[in-house]
């Protein structure tokens, strides 16, 4: 498979040999057939409307599912997720021998990560990475600037092949939902696409919150909303046309505002949100299906339907390329990455001034270089 990773700062290309004329010749035909017959005048003039109306759709779904038993101590919880399931994917994707040619997008983010790290600029002696997976984050940081790093995943498998780092790392199986480490443990905390499986997010918030010490920071990365909106509206309205009704297919994800208020709540401060898309090029809807079986970032809703027929499938793939096909065959997939900063409170922090103890008006801001320059009440013309 040929896929092209873009996003502002650089392009990186991937390359999987042959899977780029997978496609059979009947199902060329087929797909030929069904966008020239059923689609064209239905889908393609509307399709930005379509796009709106299925994310709105979407989310009335998950808002009027059922509420299964809590997954934490707490009653309120919602388990959306089965953690169990989420487990037995990743321990799959681990296992592959090839599994490293599925990890670009982790890859890319995890760099990221580590460049906003070297950005903070100090030394953090103990730190924590949930959700490590193969040490995506550890093969970026330098001694230089973390002392020893401890590593949290929930999958074996992926511990057992952690690559290997210039820094003193130990691997901890754990869940992320329930850290086993005391208060105040550590200085830096990071997270790189691990915590939108979380079904009590809050709850896992306040424990990085509780691990980190005063003044200790969080650095971590989430999938967005927006995350593979062309392969939940195709699904949709392939599922609707042929069976009448629809299912979620993508897991649901935390909106920013959302995402700063849960911050907020747990007690960081001092934060820091900003958001970024990754778009991935591949030959077809079949592709993405593999590419994310590999990452292993399957749907593991509670309320997900099992199967979907043949006919299904073939059609939402007709609808994909449609609608948010290239002219060189190919098809987009978004990626909404959520970066976020939080800092455990201390009293060394900078805080903002006392109310009423400006010196300048709003009004002479323009004025400022004239103020500086003329003498002040107190001096002597």
């Amino acid at each position: 498979m040929t896929a092209a990773l873009s996003c502002a700062h650089c392009i990186i290309f991937f390359t999987r040999r042959g899977c780029i004329f997978r496609k059979t010749l009947t199902e060329s035909a087929y797909l030929c057939h069904y966008r020239l017959h059923r689609w064209d005048s239905r889908y393609v003039n509307f399709n930005i409307g379509v796009k709106t109306v299925c994310i709105r759709r979407i989310t009335d779904v998950y808002t009027n599912c059922p509420v299964r038993c809590a997954s934490s101590n707490q009653p309120n919880i919602l388990n959306v997720f089965n953690r169990p399931m989420k487990r037995k994917q990743k321990n799959w994707a681990a296992s592959l021998l090839d599994g490293e040619k599925y990890d670009y997008i982790r890859e890319e983010v995890s760099g990221r990560i580590a460049d906003r790290v070297f950005d903070v600029a100090r030394t953090f002696p103990v730190a924590l990475d949930i959700g490590c997976g193969r040490g995506y984050i550890a093969q970026h940081l330098t001694k230089e600037t973390v002392g020893k790093l401890f590593q949290v995943e929930v999958a074996e498998n992926a511990l057992k092949k952690a690559v290997k780092s210039e820094i003193p790392t130990f691997n901890i199986l754990a869940d992320e939902e329930f850290l086993p480490f005391k208060e105040n443990t550590f200085d830096l905390v990071v997270s790189s696409l691990s915590l939108h499986w979380a079904n009590d997010l809050p709850g896992a918030f306040r424990q990085i919150y509780y691990v980190l010490k005063p003044d200790g920071v969080f650095l971590g990365a989430m999938i967005g909303g927006d995350t593979l909106y062309e392969l939940r509206c195709s699904l949709q309205l392939a599922e609707q046309e042929r069976e009448g009704g629809f299912s979620p297919h993508i897991s649901p994800y935390t909106a920013a505002t959302d995402l700063g208020n849960l911050l907020g709540q747990a007690g960081f401060n001092l934060l820091t949100l900003d958001t970024d898309e990754i778009q991935v090029n591949y030959p077809g809807m079949f592709d993405v299906l593999e590419d994310l079986k590999g990452m292993g970032e399957s749907n593991c809703s509670w309320n997900r339907k099992p199967l979907l027929h043949r006919e299904t499938m073939l059609a939402a793939a007709a609808i994909y390329h449609e609608m948010y096909g290239h002219d060189d065959g190919s098809v987009p997939a978004t990626f909404q990455i959520f970066y976020m900063i939080g800092w455990k409170p201390h009293e060394s922090q900078a805080k903002p001034a006392k109310r009423g103890s400006g010196t300048v008006s709003f009004s002479d801001i323009g004025r400022v270089h004239e103020l500086q320059s003329s003498p002040t009440e107190n001096e002597n013309p």
